[in-house]
């Protein structure tokens, strides 16, 4: 397993604090970030140290905080990001996470299609979303193909050719909505948080990502998608959604093996999950 950073507090905590922060506790020990509860002078803040990984991982420190700025009342406002993008400091949120599971209710599916509408209607960010350009660094990452993916890489692209064709625009996106970085406040007001994969992108593939994350099918997806798009689905948003849920789903299969191959996660829980999103990626894959 790849060490952490020793100390939790920067040694350059006086660019963002008028005196030491403290810490208050652990949020998370991720794949993608360590998290940190800290007190200061001006109230609690959420300290996020990059992964070891991070460049294997295909993250953009300065992405994410143009993003942020841009998303104010959306996230967690920032208030530092290290030039050298070693870690990220937010404002904390006082609230409850998304409960697992897919959505129970109309009320819950009605508010992640506004946040998502939200995000997408803000000015776009420099940094845009190249799927071929992830895929290939993803790859190289993984070095010793292990797990047989990149014989998937031929029928991927043919739906990336689909996908992009039928998309007529590009949005401002998250692109990581799943329940993790979804959190309520007393008042009930949705936020996303954890920005690292923000980018301009195609608008269905954010859609892929949260159909995919929190399992929406059926009635349940239709009206999440007809909440967002605010009309009836038809059936090209069905099939340019399917399209992204395959890329997203093979994105996916990508990511965890780029951790398999660096170390970062037990090989029992990496491969378990990837013999999953494997068996769920051939289903998406017969349904056309």
């Amino acid at each position: 397993m790849i060490p952490w950073p020793a100390e939790v507090i920067p040694d350059d905590w006086r660019h963002w604090s008028l005196a030491e922060p403290e810490l208050i506790r652990p949020l998370t020990n991720g794949l993608t970030n360590r998290s940190f509860l800290l007190n200061t002078v001006k109230g609690k803040v959420v300290l996020r140290w990059n992964s070891p990984i991070s460049v294997q991982l295909d993250l953009d420190r300065r992405a994410e905080a143009q993003a942020l700025q841009l998303a104010r009342g959306l996230s967690a406002p920032l208030v530092y990001c290290d030039p050298d993008q070693r870690y990220l400091v937010t404002q904390f949120i006082d609230g409850k996470a998304w409960p697992s599971g897919p959505p129970d209710t109309h009320l819950q599916l009605r508010k992640l299609a506004r946040l998502t509408r939200s995000i997408h209607q803000l000015p776009t960010i420099d940094l845009q979303l190249d799927i071929n350009a992830k895929i290939s660094a993803y790859r190289q990452s993984i070095g010793n193909d292990r797990q047989g993916l990149r014989q998937l890489n031929r029928d991927i692209h043919a739906h990336i050719i689909s996908a992009e064709a039928m998309g007529d625009h590009k949005v401002l996106c998250h692109n990581d909505l799943q329940r993790e970085n979804l959190i309520s406040d007393r008042n009930g007001q949705l936020y996303a948080i954890d920005w690292e994969y923000a980018a301009t992108g195609d608008p269905f593939y954010e859609l892929a990502v949260i159909t995919e994350e929190h399992q929406l099918q059926g009635t349940r997806l239709e009206a999440f998608l007809t909440e967002y798009l605010r009309r009836p689905v038809d059936k090209q948003d069905l099939l340019r959604l399917r399209h992204w849920q395959v890329i997203y789903t093979y994105l996916t299969l990508l990511w965890y093996a780029v951790q398999l191959s660096q170390d970062t996660i037990p090989e029992v829980h990496s491969g378990t999950k990837i013999k999953a999103l494997k068996q769920h990626l051939s289903n998406l894959l017969q349904g056309f």
